[in-house]
């Protein structure tokens, strides 16, 4: 690491001369870039060649046109008062642009432009000009976007004047805002420039990403946001980007593509480099194809992340990173990295969990940033002319926001935003501030009104809700290391893959169950069937649906197993490499007649619930086709992904010849029980399955007790009639000695017998019954798993 105080004299550096020891010489930006580009070249990180001028240069600036007093003067008047920030830091800026650079400076930033030039084969190289302040990219303060960049900057006359308006940025009123926030000194802060090779990303894409997921701190995921174009639009917010996430532990096997969550963004415009005029950038449309398609092949998503796998290494922290592509060569860089300054001070043991009391009218949806509950006030500001207008402790309601809009940002009980993803401006200092936001809800700023009472909800996972009126919630502060210890295996029932990483610090042993269905119904919203044999669908606009929803899949197929590998895999993830179930999927017939398509392939039935479901489904001519589908997928989870800790149940299995007929299907489709440490599990729901349960026990790994529907047979009742809904108790003594009988029976067979129904979290007493009978697991919804598991460790104290 270069000695800082030998090189105080010294105004230009290169980057291979720069590391992280001389953020007081070149400022976090640049340093980040010397050290990305001297220490990870072996990890095969690839960084645009650059150099970045000192800290000592811009003081010497300061000091040769003798603006410390001046400005000092113009910060003192805004304290007290004599002038608005706006006139403070625009008497600022204007001294600044007006100031020129020593002689000596001037020449050595030209001689390292040719220089760079001569190493990139251009004549006039186009570069790109990066402000990198002495106190920004720390730890516990990200400045981020408080200064500028300028891009597509040509010539040595154009990069002089880009250097000044980087020193002149310093100044901006979000950026003086900022540091009063923060208690930085505004003189003691400095500004170093840096001039990098522009990659063709206008051309080609870049993107954000992160070595953590942003939102609930899972520490095993990269996060990686992807447009066209410059990547300027991905960090303001201006559109909403493709979205993936990757399972780090699982990117040092070369054969795995461990992709946990392919999410296509809107895309509708990019940023590229402006034809003659002033302007060096301009925004246009993105092509239909280029909103249709993923930025990024799988190959190069898994790249990435293992970059950013190489760059939390290094720095031994999580990070915050930016990468392009050039267009027209197809490599890709990485062009930024600083660390993560949210989810690193967050405590890994105490969190606080909202829930809402009430329920409302849904007005928007969005991206869910942070995972806390606000209402107030509606306060719609569409452009940032108007801030002025905004209302303190209101939530305010935006197309975007960019650095101007962070000293009322601070101020809002929560943020409301037309476009932006998970990585945009909105969204990163929404969680710096700690305040909730919903961004890319596309329609904010159309269906609130200024003044509307509105509830905005970020505590059910990725996705967030704007509600109307103002609902009441609770908030749950809870102590993990309070938690005690249990015998019973205690696992989590997760349903929705968007949900799955918000109870990842909860200390379950697995997963004990995962509903298929759910991410059928809500991801991908076809029939299976519909998919196989789309020119069955009788209806036409359903058929224009289905078009429309898989465009860009010549093989509709693929499409869902491109959207339901990934789902089973994301919901393993937090999980891994602990047992995680996955019921295949227990639609009845008339909730597969509701997805698009469906009313071409099922027959209407008088009780479904007794009919054409789980297991019959599977070998049946009528549906082979699709479970093939789901075959398919599941097989790409464990193989490809490489989440072997995922184990197959058949639900509503009704006799051991049935499930005899499923095993030999999911084998003629890959899924061999015992190959590749492959289990399957089956549910055990119907009376048949505990009075023959050692017959069932010689063909399946383990039993999964459905409590649900075991008592709705054993009792006659049906579990969805609310006359008869007093009747319903699965702590009825017949249920009991069902669920007693097959525990006994499993254990004598050699197979694990567990619980994923309603039941335990429900009731406590039950809870207390499993564990007298030797429950080997018991499965929670994740929102009563804290209250149960001291419930179940004073059972099994007094069992003892």
């Amino acid at each position: 690491m270069a000695d800082t105080t030998a090189i105080t004299g010294v105004h230009v550096m290169w980057f291979d001369e720069v590391g992280m020891g001389d953020v007081p010489a070149v400022g976090g930006k640049n340093a980040s870039l010397g050290e990305l580009t001297r220490s990870l070249l072996s990890s095969g990180v690839r960084v645009p060649e650059g150099f970045a001028t000192t800290a000592a240069a811009y003081r010497a600036f300061v000091a040769a046109n003798g603006l410390e007093g001046q400005i000092r003067t113009s910060i003192e008047n805004y304290r007290a008062g004599r002038a608005t920030l706006r006139e403070a830091g625009e008497a600022i800026r204007e001294l600044i642009l007006e100031a020129q650079f020593p002689p000596d400076i001037a020449a050595t930033i030209r001689e390292h432009y040719k220089a760079l030039c001569e190493r990139t084969g251009q004549a006039r190289a186009s570069v790109a000009v990066r402000s990198s302040a002495t106190a920004e990219d720390l730890p516990d303060a990200s400045f981020a976007g408080q200064q500028e960049t300028f891009l597509n900057i040509s010539g040595e006359r154009e990069l002089l004047e880009a250097c000044r308006r980087c020193y002149a940025s310093l100044f901006t009123d979000r950026a003086i805002s900022y540091r009063e926030i923060k208690g930085f000194d505004h003189l003691e802060v400095a500004l170093s420039v840096g001039v990098q090779r522009m990659v063709r990303s206008d051309i080609g894409a870049s993107g954000v990403m992160f070595s953590i997921d942003t939102e609930s701190g899972f520490p095993r995921s990269v996060l990686i946001s992807a447009a066209w174009g410059l990547g300027e639009t991905v960090v303001q917010g201006s559109i909403n980007p493709d979205k993936y996430q990757v399972f780090k532990p699982l990117l040092a096997d070369p054969e795995l593509t461990p992709i946990i969550e392919k999410t296509m963004g809107a895309k509708e415009r990019k940023m590229v480099y402006s034809r003659g005029g002033h302007a060096r950038t301009r925004t246009v449309d993105t092509s239909d194809q280029e909103r249709r398609s993923f930025v990024l092949t799988d190959a190069e998503t898994v790249r990435l992340a293992r970059w950013a796998v190489a760059v939390e290494d290094h720095y031994g922290r999580p990070m915050d990173m930016e990468w392009a592509k050039d267009g027209a060569t197809g490599e890709l860089f990485m062009v930024q990295a600083r660390p993560e300054t949210v989810q690193a001070r967050r405590s890994g043991s105490v969190f606080s969990v909202y829930h809402l009391r009430e329920s409302g009218r849904l007005l928007a949806e969005g991206a869910a940033i942070g995972e806390s509950i606000a209402h107030g006030l509606a306060c719609v500001v569409r452009d940032a002319k108007d801030i002025d207008d905004f209302r303190d402790g209101s939530i305010l309601v935006t197309r975007m926001t960019d650095p101007d809009w962070v000293p009322i940002m601070q101020r809002a009980a929560g943020i409301v935003t037309d476009h932006g993803g998970p990585t945009s401006h909105a969204a990163i200092v929404s969680r710096e501030l700690g305040v909730p936001a919903v961004v890319g809800t596309g329609n904010g700023t159309s269906v609130l009104e200024n003044g509307q009472p509105i509830t905005l909800s970020c505590a059910g996972g990725e996705d967030g809700q704007v509600y109307a009126g103002t609902l009441a919630f609770d908030v749950e502060q809870v102590d993990l290391g309070a938690l005690p210890e249990t015998r019973t295996a205690v696992m989590v029932n997760i349903a929705s893959p968007s949900a799955a990483f918000q109870w990842w610090r909860l200390p379950a042993a697995g997963v004990g169950l995962a509903r298929m269905e759910f991410i059928i119904s809500n991801l991908i919203r076809i029939h299976p069937m519909a998919l196989v044999h789309p020119e069955r669908v009788r209806d036409p606009g359903e058929a224009g649906r289905i078009r429309e929803i898989t465009h860009g899949y010549p093989d509709l197929q693929e499409y869902f197993v491109d959207v339901l590998a990934p789902g089973i895999g994301k919901i393993a993830a937090p999980y891994h490499p602990n047992p995680v179930i996955v019921r295949l999927s227990d639609f009845k017939s008339n909730e597969y007649g509701h997805l698009i398509g469906g009313g071409s392939f099922e027959v209407a039935e008088e009780n479904p619930m007794l009919g054409f479901r789980g297991a019959s489904r599977y070998y049946n001519e009528r549906y082979r086709e699709g479970f093939a589908l789901e075959c398919r997928a599941l097989k790409r989870v464990r193989e490809d992904l490489g989440f072997t800790n995922v184990i197959i149940m058949v639900p509503f299995c009704r006799t051991p010849h049935e499930a005899g007929l499923v095993i030999k299907e999911m084998a003629a489709n890959g899924l061999v029980r015992g190959e590749h440490g492959l289990k399957v599990y089956m549910m055990c729901e119907i009376p048949s399955n505990v009075i023959l349960a050692s017959e069932f026990a010689g063909l399946f790994d383990g039993f999964s007790i459905g409590s649900n529907d075991l008592t709705q047979l054993v009792l006659g009742v049906d579990r969805d009639s609310e006359q008869l809904a007093g009747l319903f108790d699965e702590r009825d003594e017949a249920v009991t000695s069902m669920i007693g009988q097959v525990i006994d029976r499993a254990h004598a067979a050699g197979i694990k017998v567990g619980i994923c129904g309603q039941g335990p979290s429900n009731h406590a007493d039950f809870a207390e019954f499993l564990v007298r009978a030797g429950i080997d697991s018991i499965s929670l919804n994740p929102d009563t798993f804290l209250k149960t598991v001291p419930v179940i460790a004073a059972a099994e104290k007094s069992a003892s």
